[in-house]
């Protein structure tokens, strides 16, 4: 779905203004690949605090409570 809106989307801006939707089209893959860092780094930390939270929660799941 979030594929046809995007497509919809951008076929609209075409006919507004086709040579910023064919920028738009030719800059995509590098506004891609420049917010990849960015997407490893929030892995990366959601990673951190989803370890940090099983340690912490490790005693309580070995006493038997439902976390």
């Amino acid at each position: 779905m979030r594929l046809f809106v995007a497509i919809v989307l951008w076929l609209g801006l075409f006919l507004l203004c086709w040579p910023l939707a064919v920028l738009a089209l030719l800059l995509w893959p590098v506004v891609w690949l420049l917010s990849l860092p960015f997407r490893l780094a929030a892995l990366l930390v959601e990673v951190a605090f989803r370890t940090l939270r099983a340690i912490l929660l490790c005693p309580a799941r070995l006493l038997g409570e439902k976390v």
